[in-house]
């Protein structure tokens, strides 16, 4: 079988459908302590940018504003139709841009960047702008050819101009969410998107030159069923967009509010749930697919499939990525910088952001600061995310150890996975089978020494 091909065995889905993280990093945000300070974060950056001044970056923007509330939603947002708050916001997140460019350095070049939110289409074309031109001033990106440069949009938040204006500031790729076409499960979610608007908008970023569009869709939500959501895909393939995430909707009402106003009884039961996704699986592999890994399909002449097939994925707090050699710099309200050997997260609460932002420090509330057997256990589980192995000889050559006895514990715990054929393990060498696959984050929970006897209910959504 392929790196792309999948072997969905009902059986053992249903088997080890546990809770567990999603590794956009190791450690895991769960092990982030408020005894991290913007102070450490300032002294972390500014050792990074003395060691490797040279270094590509990656930039993430946070923009939490949203015109509507979409029930299924778990992100951090603001939903308001006060405009007035996104201009306040804007003027604290100026001077954070201006703050993290002097910290960081003029001669680290920015490879990547991502707005995403909450709504970033929220703002207006003016604002989109000038945020854009401010970003520009204070951080120093490649050109056009080079650079990944991405926002998620909404279709039902877009002027008449706001393609062009996004295309003319200087993006390159977007992202749509579309989650279902099926008008009853849009109801019952509070997302009315018609089919028509979604696919003029894919369609008019095409004709305007964005290099990459990706849709996000979401199986579990209220009344949805294998048949309507088929048609749905169907439909996305016949758009033919670039990527594709399919999200497993995780109904965690006692966390977020917005999702009790979901009706439970609506919701497929956990088989119908893998019905669903077994059949969507099907389909994008049948139309030429690839799976990336976790949620995420891509063309086979995508950069991200190419980058599976070369060796060279990587995944960070914006997911898959093809610019692993990249570290990240994010502004905004919750965002979580990966830097000089720390993670650090601004406040999530507003009042709380612009207080920091104004006293002139860093937003920073909390953090972690990575010890030696972090990196080692980040490399292995990020191998297993990206490549769906993990050679012993590049990781005992990369940190001057003997795997098999680092590992001794986890090679015995993944005995049982391996009796199940979710992986090989070979003398040197641990691999993923294509029935592992979509197991990818239970295989990655064995080398998590935090999870190590700690419950994963609380924090984290079910695996599948």
């Amino acid at each position: 079988m392929t790196p792309d091909t999948i072997d969905f065995d009902m059986a053992l889905v249903q088997k080890y459908d546990a809770a567990g993280p999603r590794y956009t990093s190791y450690p895991t945000a769960a092990e982030f302590s408020a005894d991290f300070t913007g102070k450490e974060f300032e002294h972390y950056v500014e050792q990074a940018r003395r060691t490797d001044p040279g270094r590509p970056l990656s930039l993430y923007t946070h923009l939490p504003f949203c015109n509507t509330i979409c029930y299924y939603c778990a992100c951090n947002k603001v939903v308001t139709k006060n405009r007035r708050r996104a201009a306040d916001y804007l003027e604290r997140l100026y001077r954070e841009i201006e703050m993290m460019g002097k910290l960081v350095g003029s001669g680290r070049r920015i490879v990547q960047l991502h707005w995403g939110g909450g709504t970033p289409t929220y703002l207006d074309d003016d604002q989109l702008r000038g945020l854009m031109a401010h970003t520009r001033k204070h951080f120093h990106f490649v050109d056009d050819a080079k650079g990944e440069y991405g926002i998620e949009i909404d279709p039902r938040s877009l002027d008449e101009d706001t393609l062009s204006v996004l295309r003319n500031i200087g993006f390159n790729r977007l992202s749509m969410g579309i989650q279902d076409l099926n008008l009853a499960v849009q109801e019952a979610v509070n997302r009315i998107q018609p089919a028509e608007l979604t696919f003029s908008v894919l369609h008019e970023a095409r004709e305007l030159g964005f290099r990459s569009i990706s849709v996000d869709l979401m199986y579990g939500l209220p009344l949805q069923t294998t048949t309507s959501f088929a048609e749905t895909v169907d439909a996305v393939i016949d758009a033919g967009p670039d990527r594709l995430s399919v999200f497993n909707y995780a109904h965690l009402p006692q966390r977020f509010k917005t999702q009790r106003q979901i009706q439970e009884e609506d919701l497929p039961t956990a088989a119908q749930k893998l019905a669903i996704l077994q059949n969507t699986i099907k389909q994008l592999q049948a139309a030429g697919y690839v799976y990336i890994g976790m949620d995420h399909f891509a063309r086979a002449d995508d950069e991200m499939a190419l980058a599976l097939q070369n060796g060279t994925l990587h995944r960070n707090f914006q997911g898959y990525s093809t610019h692993g050699e990249s570290e990240l710099i994010a502004v905004g309200n919750s965002a979580i910088s990966q830097i000089g050997g720390c993670y650090a997260q601004n406040a999530h609460d507003l009042e709380e952001y612009y207080r920091l932002i104004e006293a002139g420090s860093p937003a920073t509330v909390r953090g972690i600061v990575l010890t030696p057997d972090d990196y080692v256990r980040r490399d292995v589980i990020s191998s297993l995310m990206c490549r769906f192995r993990v050679s012993f000889a590049e990781i005992e050559a990369g940190y001057g150890l003997d795997f098999m006895d680092k590992f001794q514990y986890e090679l015995t715990a993944l005995e049982p996975m391996r009796r199940d054929g979710l992986v090989d393990i070979a003398p040197r060498q641990i691999t993923v089978t294509p029935r592992g696959r979509l197991l990818i984050r239970n295989i990655a929970m064995v080398f998590d020494a935090y999870r190590r006897g700690a419950s994963t209910t609380t924090r984290f959504s079910k695996v599948i």
